[in-house]
C-alpha cells in the first residue's frame, strides 16, 4: 500500500509542476482572447501599442532634433550673423527636451487603456509646442541678405523640419497635423499683411507638405495597426497551440501510463488467473468422464460437461487477454528457431479439421513446392496462422470452403492467405475489427461471438517479427486475411563451400 501511495504522490507532483509551467501561456491565452475581443470593431486597444510604439520612437530619435536645429543655427548665422537665431535653437532645444522628458516617463510607467487618451494629449500637446518654435524660426528675417537667398534657406529647412516630425511621429495620430498648425498660422497671417510672393508660396508649400506628410503617416499608421493585428492573431493561435499541445501530451502521457499499468496488472496475473480454472477444468473433465465412478443423475453430467466447457472458453478468453497484454506491456519474448511455414500451415488445418468437419467445409490447399525455412518463434507463429484458420471456419457458413495459401511474396518474404466464402465484413467495420476486442455487425449477430482479440494479436505478433498483416473483405463475398513475413526472416539455403575450387581457378589464371 505505501507504494501506491506513494507513486500516486509522484504523479500528483508532476501534474502539478506541469500545471504551473502552463500557466504563463494560459494568460498569454487569455490576454490575446481579450484583445481580440476588445478590438473586433475598434482600435482602441491597438492605441495604447500604437503610443508605446512611438514613445520608443522618439527616444531612439532624441538626437535627430538638437543635431538639426545645430547645423539650421549655424548656417543661418552664416548667412545673417545678426539675426536672433540663437534664442531660437535655445527656445527649440528645450522644447524637444520637454517631450523626450515626457516621452522617458511614459516609458516608466505602464500605459494602460484608462490613460492612453491622457497621454496621447499631453504627447500632442508636445508636438504643439515644438511646432510653435517652428512658428517663430518662420518669423526670422534678414535685413542685410540680398535676394531671396534666406526665403529658400527658410524653406528648405521648414520641409525638412516637417519630414523629421512626420518619421518620428507615425504611430502618434494627427501628430504632423497638430504640431504644424501654428506654423501654417503663422506663415498664413505674413503672407496676408505682407502679400508677398515669397510669403505666399512659402505657406502654401508648407500647407501642402503638411497634409501629404500627414496622409502618408496616416497610411503607416494604419499599415502598422494592420500588422499589429495580425501579429496578435498569429500569438492567440500559437498560444492556443501550445496549451492545446500541452493537453494532449498530458492526456496522451497519463493513458500511456494507465494502459501500461494495465498491460502489466494483467501480465503479471497469468499465474493466479490459470491455477483456479486449471482445477476446475480438470475436476469438471473427471466428473463428465465418471472415471471415479458413474454419476447417479445423468444431469449432474450434463452440468459437469457445461462446466467443462465454460471453463475452457473463460482459459481461451484469459489467453488471449493476456497475451495481448504481454505484448502492450513489452514483455512478449520471441524464442525464434527455423520452422517451415508448410508444416505449420498444415498442423494448424489438422486441428480445425473435426470442427469444419462438423459444418461440412471443405478446405483446399495452394502450397508453394519446396519453400525454405523461416527464422521465427514457432508457437507465435502457430498461433497466427490457427488464429485465422478458426475465424474462417467460424464465419463460413455450412457446405461452405476455405482456401488455404502459402508461398513467396513479390519482395521474396512468404506469406500465408486464408480465403473463406463467408458473409464478409463491410468495409467501413475492418478499422473496427482490427482493434483490441472490436466486433463487426455480422459477429456480434453471430451465435459463435469471440472475445475480439485474435485479430489483434494476429498483428502485434507479426509486428513483432517485422511483418504485416491485410485483412480484405467484402460483404457477402467472403474475406481473406493475409500474413506475411519479410524476405530478413528467410533462411535461403545456400551451396557448400568448396575451399580447392578457388585455387584451381587462380592456377588456371596465372598458367
Amino acid at each position: 500500500m505505501s507504494n501506491g501511495v506513494s507513486t500516486s504522490t509522484d504523479k500528483n507532483i508532476v501534474d502539478l509542476s506541469r500545471s504551473n509551467r502552463n500557466r504563463a501561456v494560459s494568460k498569454t491565452v487569455r490576454a490575446t482572447r481579450e484583445r481580440l475581443q476588445t478590438t473586433g470593431n475598434s482600435t482602441k486597444f491597438f492605441d495604447r501599442d500604437a503610443l508605446a510604439l512611438h514613445v520608443n520612437a522618439m527616444l531612439q530619435s532624441a538626437l535627430v532634433t538638437p543635431i538639426f536645429v545645430a547645423v539650421v543655427t549655424a548656417i543661418g548665422l552664416y548667412i545673417n550673423p545678426a539675426s536672433n537665431l540663437i534664442a531660437w535653437a535655445l527656445l527649440a532645444l528645450s522644447t524637444h527636451a520637454i517631450n523626450v522628458l515626457a516621452a522617458r516617463r511614459a516609458s516608466r510607467i505602464e500605459i494602460t487603456t484608462l490613460n492612453t487618451a491622457s497621454w496621447r494629449m499631453r504627447l500632442l500637446c508636445g508636438q504643439i509646442l515644438v511646432g510653435c518654435s517652428w512658428a517663430l524660426f518662420s518669423l526670422q528675417g534678414c535685413e542685410t541678405c540680398s535676394g531671396d537667398s534666406f526665403y529658400f534657406y527658410k524653406g528648405a529647412v521648414l520641409l525638412v523640419a516637417i519630414s523629421i516630425s512626420a518619421m518620428n511621429g507615425v504611430m502618434l495620430r494627427q501628430g504632423v497635423l497638430f504640431g504644424f498648425v501654428p506654423l501654417i498660422l503663422t506663415l498664413l497671417v505674413s503672407a496676408v499683411l505682407s502679400r508677398h510672393m515669397l510669403d505666399i508660396g512659402m505657406t502654401a508649400m508648407c500647407s501642402i507638405a503638411v497634409v501629404f506628410f500627414h496622409y502618408i503617416a496616416d497610411r503607416q499608421y494604419r499599415s502598422n495597426l494592420t500588422l499589429m493585428s495580425y501579429q496578435s492573431e498569429k500569438d492567440e493561435l500559437i498560444a492556443e497551440l501550445e496549451v492545446a499541445k500541452s493537453m494532449s501530451d498530458e492526456a496522451r502521457r497519463r493513458a500511456e501510463e494507465a494502459n501500461l499499468a494495465k498491460s502489466r496488472f494483467l501480465a503479471s496475473m497469468s499465474h493466479e488467473l490459470r491455477t483456479p480454472l486449471n482445477a476446475i477444468l480438470g475436476f469438471s473433465e473427471v466428473m463428465h468422464s465418471e472415471v471415479l465412478g458413474p454419476l447417479s443423475n445423468p444431469t449432474y453430467r450434463e452440468y459437469a460437461g457445461d462446466i467443462h466447457r465454460s471453463g475452457q472458453h473463460l482459459l481461451d478468453l484469459i489467453n488471449e487477454i493476456l497475451d495481448l497484454s504481454r505484448i502492450e506491456a513489452g514483455r512478449y519474448e520471441l524464442n525464434e528457431d527455423a520452422l517451415s511455414l508448410l508444416e505449420i500451415a498444415e498442423d494448424c488445418i489438422g486441428m480445425v479439421q473435426l470442427r469444419a468437419a462438423g459444418k461440412s467445409i471443405s478446405f483446399h490447399q495452394q502450397f508453394e513446392p519446396t519453400l525454405p525455412q523461416i527464422w521465427a518463434d514457432e508457437k507465435a507463429i502457430r498461433q497466427v496462422v490457427l488464429n485465422l484458420l478458426s475465424n474462417a471456419v467460424k464465419f463460413t457458413p455450412q457446405g461452405g470452403e476455405v482456401t488455404v495459401k502459402v508461398g513467396w511474396t513479390a519482395g521474396g518474404g512468404q506469406y500465408v492467405a486464408i480465403k473463406d466464402n463467408g458473409p464478409g465484413i463491410p468495409e467501413e467495420e475492418i478499422p473496427i475489427v482490427l482493434s483490441a476486442f472490436g466486433q463487426g455487425s455480422i459477429a456480434i449477430k453471430s451465435a459463435e461471438q469471440g472475445t475480439g482479440l485474435g485479430l489483434p494479436i494476429v498483428q502485434a505478433i507479426l509486428a513483432k517479427h517485422d511483418g504485416q498483416f491485410i485483412l480484405r473483405s467484402k460483404l457477402r463475398e467472403g474475406t481473406e486475411a493475409i500474413a506475411i513475413l519479410p524476405a530478413t526472416r528467410v533462411l535461403q539455403s545456400l551451396p557448400a563451400f568448396d575451399d580447392a575450387a578457388p585455387v584451381q581457378r587462380r592456377r588456371k589464371t596465372f598458367a
